[in-house]
């Protein structure tokens, strides 16, 4: 690491704690925003003896794909983390046992992740969500 990269991550390191935070609180507002898609969407959950930094925050959708270009057209960016499953990697190619893994493989055709940082403001989010939820039912997901 050089001087001026070495600069840059100290200044960050004085914000690490309250950007965690500014995440945290970034990802309950749209939880509670996409809540009532209820069982059209999967939202991600962190179990209660564990906590999230929110590097991404990524839902399981139906019919990605148009859902994916309906939040493009909207003007809402979005990601596929990870579009091949672990098991599905060429590393793994010998080690046979690992090549039926259903629940992985239809997470890897559903998952896509929303904007997400520290500084996301509830009005974007709302925008997203509203976006999001037009997005699923002109796609024809159901509950």
């Amino acid at each position: 690491m050089d001087t001026l990269q070495c600069a840059v991550v100290l200044a960050k390191l004085e914000r690490f704690e309250r950007e965690i935070a500014d995440r945290q609180a970034a990802a309950a507002r749209y939880t509670r925003l996409l809540e009532p898609l209820g069982g059209r969407i999967g939202l991600p959950v962190v179990r209660s003896d564990r906590t999230s930094v929110w590097a991404q925050y990524t839902v399981r959708v139906p019919r990605r794909a148009a859902v994916q270009a309906a939040l493009a057209e909207a003007g809402v960016p979005s990601a596929v983390h990870y579009p091949v499953p672990m098991h599905r990697q060429p590393a793994y190619a010998a080690l046979g046992r690992y090549s039926e893994m259903p629940l992985a493989d239809e997470s890897a055709e559903k998952v896509l992740s929303l904007p997400m940082d520290a500084y996301i403001e509830e009005p974007q989010q709302a925008y997203i969500a509203d976006r999001l939820r037009h997005a699923v039912t002109n796609a024809g997901v159901s509950q």
